[in-house]
C-alpha cells in the first residue's frame, strides 16, 4: 500500500493530492484486490481519510492562501476607493452644475425686475428716460455696495473715488461693460 501511495502521490503537487484523493484511493484497492485476491479476500472499499503534509508545508500553504486573500482584499477596497471617488467627483459636478443654475436664475430675475422697475418709472414720471432711470439704479447700487463693505467686520479698509463726478463715471464703467457683455453672448 505504501508503494502506491508512494507511486501516486509525488507526481502531483500539494492541491492535487488533496483534490485526487479518491483516485489514489482507488490505485491502493486496486493494488490491494490484486495483493489479496490470491489469499480469498476481497477488497470492498479503500478510503483515505486524511493528507497530512509535513508541518512546512502546512505553513506555507497558510502563507499562500493568506497572501492571495489579502490581494482580493486589496483589490475590493481599492474598487470600493475608486466608486466613492467618482460618485463624490459626480455628486460635486452636479452641485456645481445647480448652483449655476441657481445662479443663472438669480441674475435672470434681477434683470426681469430690473427691467420692470425701469418702466415703472419711466411711465409714472414722465420726461425720464430709461437711461436716467438706469443711472439712479446703478447709482443706488453702488451706495449700497459701500453701505455693505462698511458694515463687514471682515472687510479691508477699501478705497474709492467718492465725488459726483466719480459717481457718473462709475456709471458710465458699469453701462459699459453690462454692454460689452451683452455684444460678447
Amino acid at each position: 500500500m505504501k508503494k502506491v501511495i508512494r507511486a501516486s502521490v509525488p507526481r502531483l503537487n500539494l492541491d492535487d493530492a488533496f483534490e485526487q484523493k479518491n483516485e489514489i484511493a482507488r490505485a491502493v484497492e486496486d493494488e490491494l484486490e490484486k495483493a489479496m485476491s490470491a489469499y480469498g479476500y476481497e477488497i470492498v472499499q479503500t478510503l483515505i481519510v486524511d493528507t497530512e503534509p509535513d508541518e512546512r508545508v502546512k505553513r506555507a500553504m497558510n502563507e499562500i492562501n493568506a497572501a492571495a486573500r489579502l490581494r482580493v482584499a486589496e483589490n475590493e477596497k481599492a474598487e470600493a476607493e475608486k466608486i466613492l471617488q467618482i460618485k463624490k467627483a459626480e455628486g460635486e459636478a452636479e452641485a456645481k452644475y445647480l448652483a449655476g443654475l441657481s445662479i443663472a436664475r438669480q441674475r435672470q430675475a434681477i434683470v426681469d425686475s430690473m427691467r420692470d422697475s425701469v418702466l415703472g418709472f419711466s411711465e409714472s414720471v414722465p420726461g425720464t428716460t430709461a437711461k436716467d432711470v438706469m443711472d439712479m439704479v446703478l447709482v443706488t447700487r453702488y451706495f449700497d455696495t459701500l453701505k455693505e463693505i462698511g458694515a463687514s467686520s471682515k472687510s479691508s479698509a477699501v478705497f474709492i473715488p467718492h465725488g459726483p463726478g466719480s459717481i457718473r463715471y462709475v456709471t458710465t464703467q458699469i453701462r459699459e461693460g453690462l454692454l460689452e457683455a451683452s455684444a460678447a453672448n
